[in-house]
């Protein structure tokens, strides 16, 4: 079992995976609680952020009839950085051996990265050797130079320290940190996709994160830091209502697209104070949504245009995260890019299928395939003990138990032979 969770800034979600016989992954637990101490990805108070997690945990264990001891947890803010960089040294022995890549790889690390930034990932795109490049695995082959490009990531050291220490505080262990965006590229995206060239935006509360892939590797990662709260926010000041009663609005009346909304549908949006409530259309809270929509997708846009891959992702965007379910979100999208877009949810998971398919869960489930293939499975099942009492472990240990005592009574039966 493996346990990821998903410190966002409007929620935070603890999901318990299992592994089954046939490789699929089984969601055998979830939790989820308000996120209370965040803000863009960032923690701003400890306590209730300690508090959000340790309620969702709790829901998470008492689902999965287990008690969680590490985690798998995301991190995401405006202080995410990354570059590509380059690696070059010699191969010993004319065969590339895995001390060479690991030499190669920390030779393309070797580049100036701020103090105050902590590296979170090294991911290799492709290697060359000599004069051949689009090497996937080197090991094994011949050759006298060893080539590496790889994808650098980053975040501001505080940050990542202060999400470790909530979790900490809350008596848990941190297997890794995981970029929000990487982690839901596990979940979201298709290999097809991320072989031919595909873009995964992750519009959550706080940010829209984005992560483009070509060649099946990971080449871009920034961070938009306008998403979802953005649009609560433009619905309470357009309305002159409540924070909490926009979200609602937001949640159950709301449409990106104001050619989809018709005017004859009235909404009922309560006032603030003891003020009375007043009725507005439908299509005129769609104009205000779409108008944050629009911004979100062109600040997308324009940052894939800067990263020089604008024209090399033939697969289109891939949208994901609590914000893209609005209704007309992805028509929008597709109108502001210009190329084939579509909404993704968590793909080849089995157990509570009917509320894991959610683009709300994209980052939770990525993060245990991230950790399954990042970890060594029997030692992953350490992280999580089963309050439930298996007979067939019992018996085992019988077994084990009556061994050692019928060899230690040869033992001791062979000692007195041969000493009286």
């Amino acid at each position: 079992m493996i346990v990821g969770l998903d410190v966002g800034t409007s929620k935070v979600v603890c999901l318990v995976g299992e592994v089954m016989a046939d490789g699929r992954l089984e969601i055998v637990g979830i939790g989820s609680h308000a996120a209370k101490g965040m803000k863009r990805g960032a923690v701003i108070n400890i306590e209730s952020t300690v508090q959000s997690i340790q309620r969702a945990v709790e829901e998470a264990e008492l689902m999965a009839g287990c008690n969680i001891h590490s985690v798998y947890v995301s991190v995401a803010g405006s202080h995410i950085r990354s570059l590509n960089s380059h690696g070059i040294v010699a191969v010993k022995d004319g065969e590339v051996h895995e001390a060479d890549i690991e030499r190669v790889i920390d030779a393309a690390q070797a580049v100036p990265i701020p103090s105050d930034q902590r590296v979170l990932h090294i991911l290799p795109q492709e290697y060359s050797i000599d004069s051949q490049e689009g090497i996937k695995d080197p090991s094994g082959m011949s050759g006298v130079r060893l080539e590496a490009n790889v994808h650098l990531i980053s975040g501001a050291a505080n940050a990542v320290m202060n999400i470790e220490k909530c979790i900490k505080r809350c008596g848990l262990g941190v297997d890794g940190v995981i970029l929000s965006q990487l982690a839901s590229s596990h979940s979201s995206l298709s290999d097809d996709e991320k072989d031919l060239g595909v873009c995964l935006v992750d519009i959550g509360a706080g940010t829209a994160d984005m992560a483009v892939w070509l060649d099946g590797a990971i080449h871009h990662t920034s961070v938009v830091p306008v998403a979802g709260d953005q649009v609560t926010n433009d619905i309470s000041m357009a309305l002159r209502t409540p924070t909490q009663h926009a979200e609602n609005i937001k949640v159950q009346y709301a449409c990106a697209l104001s050619t989809l909304a018709g005017s004859d549908q009235n909404i009922e949006v309560p006032s603030v104070g003891d003020r009375q409530s007043r009725s507005i259309s439908r299509h005129a809270l769609a104009e205000v949504v779409e108008a944050r929509y629009e911004e979100i997708f062109s600040l997308v846009l324009d940052e894939l245009r800067r990263s020089g891959y604008a024209e090399r992702i033939p697969a289109g965007i891939v949208v994901t995260g609590g914000t893209s379910l609005m209704e007309g979100a992805t028509e929008l999208a597709e109108r502001v890019f210009d190329m084939p877009v579509r909404m993704s949810v968590p793909v080849s998971v089995k157990g509570m299928s009917d509320i894991v398919d959610n683009p709300i869960f994209s980052t939770g489930v990525g993060l245990i395939m991230y950790g399954i293939d990042e970890s060594d499975l029997g030692m992953a099942q350490q992280h999580v003990s089963s309050l439930k009492v298996d007979d067939s472990k019992q018996n085992v240990v019988s077994e084990s138990t009556a061994d050692a005592a019928n060899k230690m009574w040869r033992n001791m039966k062979s000692w007195v032979k041969s000493n009286f």
